[in-house]
Order: C-alpha cells, then sequence, then structure tokens
C-alpha cells in the first residue's frame, strides 16, 4: 500500500517516523513543500492552495492514503484537501485530541502550535467535542530554533519556559477552582524532538501528547494492516520543493535516520 505523507517542511517527518515504526509495511512517498514554507505564519487561504497543490501532486504517484504531516494545514486546508483527492485523508489535529481525551483526567488541557495553528483554534474546537477545557498558547520561536539544531540549548529551554509560563499563568487566572491542566498537546511536528527538555519544564504529573504517534496509530487502524499489508518491510521516497541539501542534512534530525535521496520537483501555483 502506497501512503503519502505531506508537510510544508521537515517537521513531518515526525510523524514518518512514529508510521516507519508502528506501520513498516507500507510505502511511504514524502513530500516537504520547502520552498514555501513556513505554512504556519501564513493566511488560510494561501495555505489550503498550496496544500492542495503537494496532495494533488502525491495522488498523481499512485497514494491509497495520504497523511496531512502539518498541523497548520490539517487545522485550516483539511476540508480543501479532502476535496482535491479523492482518496482517504488523515490529518493530524483528530488523533491528537482524541488521545489527550483518552489520557486526561482533570479533563482540561494544554496546546501548544505555530501562530497558524493556534489562530485557527482548530484544537480547541477538536478537544471540546470530547468535553475537555482548553487554553491554547502560540510559540512562533520553538520551530527555527529546532530548526537550528537547538533542540537542547539554554536558549530554547529559556524561551519554551516563558512560553509555558505565560499559559499556565493564564490557566491559573481562568481556572480558578485550583484545578490544573494535566495534559500537554504538541500541536506542532516539530515539538517531538522538543520532548526532552519540556519533560524538564514541565510539571511531573503533566503528560505530553505527540500527535505523530497518535497519527500513525490512526494509520494503523484506517489501513486494516491484517488484510492490506506485505509482510515484507515497505520503502521510503522523498521529494522537496527546494534546498535538498538542506533537506537531507536537517530532515535526518527529525526522522531520525539518514535521508539518501530526495528528488527535486515543481509543484503547480
Amino acid at each position: 500500500m502506497k501512503i503519502g505523507v505531506f508537510d510544508s517542511g521537515f517537521g513531518g517527518l515526525t510523524v514518518l517516523r512514529s508510521l516507519l515504526s508502528i506501520v513498516p509495511q507500507a510505502d511511504y512517498l514524502y513530500l516537504g513543500d520547502s520552498a514555501r514554507l513556513p505554512y504556519g505564519s501564513k493566511s488560510p487561504q494561501t495555505v489550503a492552495h498550496y496544500a492542495a497543490s503537494s496532495a494533488k501532486f502525491l495522488h498523481t504517484k499512485g497514494i491509497e492514503l495520504l497523511v496531512i504531516a502539518c498541523n497548520s494545514a490539517s487545522a485550516v486546508a483539511l476540508d480543501a484537501i479532502r476535496s482535491a483527492v479523492p482518496i482517504p485523508v488523515i490529518g493530524v489535529i483528530e488523533p491528537g485530541a482524541t488521545t489527550a481525551a483518552n489520557l486526561s483526567r482533570t479533563r482540561r488541557v494544554c496546546v501548544i502550535g505555530t501562530q497558524a495553528t493556534i489562530a485557527s483554534h482548530a484544537y480547541s474546537n477538536a478537544l471540546q467535542t470530547h468535553g475537555l477545557e482548553v487554553k491554547e498558547k502560540a510559540c512562533p520561536l520553538l520551530v527555527p530554533l529546532v530548526e537550528e539544531g537547538w533542540t537542547d540549548h539554554p536558549v530554547t529551554e529559556q524561551v519554551a519556559r516563558i512560553y509555558l509560563q505565560e499559559l499556565f499563568s493564564e490557566c491559573e487566572a481562568s481556572w480558578i477552582d485550583g484545578v490544573a491542566a494535566d495534559t500537554l498537546v504538541l500541536g506542532c511536528t516539530h515539538y517531538p524532538l522538543l520532548k526532552p527538555l519540556l519533560s524538564r519544564i514541565l510539571p511531573e504529573d503533566m503528560q505530553m501528547v505527540d500527535s505523530a504517534d497518535a497519527v500513525a496509530h490512526q494509520v494503523a487502524l484506517v489501513a486494516d494492516l491484517n488484510q492490506r499489508f506485505k509482510v515484507s518491510a515497505g520503502s521510503c521516497s522523498f521529494f522537496a520543493t527546494d534546498s535538498l541539501e538542506k533537506f537531507r542534512t536537517l530532515g535526518a534530525r527529525f526522522l531520525g535516520q539518514e535521508i539518501a535521496a530526495v528528488e527535486l520537483v515543481t509543484l503547480p501555483e
């Protein structure tokens, strides 16, 4: 089975990393729209336009299932993407929200993400359908710090502390009954690389939800492993719209393994 995985750049490789661990038998085609990143700072209309063209490209390669490994695109463009291709499409928002709902005991959850994801309130809306109370925080500086390779740098830790302190202060001001959030949703595919750092900052009883793992489990269910996947290991093909060497070098950090070859492609405007 061919599964397409799409992101604006490198972050979605954390989703592919989880997919390779949980669903190793599939053949994956990963597209990083690196010429037009970041999506997180662009308008919903622009994100939808870019995402639809990326989905159509992967569909021409014969994929049977598409994973939108981009929180910004999942938040504001999922309907446009589903209209663009006649195959099942899975975003990262709902699987992450469902996992958070299953984990939270206090029924209060915090979400951190890019400006576009947080402004869309996609996570908040999805979590509220599960009966959860939600507080969100945009953390725009974290993505460039991760891409710089500063995943365990004192500067990154200080920035993360400031964001989280502001978030928790907002929680205390709103939830005056003293019942705190016990779950933090990582609403950006760059953030899994910060889990060791974040674990030092967060309260000991706060759990983190990595949407990448949640999506991989959802794909396993949708794909029906027992009937549709071959027994042998699958394959990975990589496509990018710009900066192939940067994609290979930086992408290896996100994927956790070497990326041997990337094909340069041009998407229709």
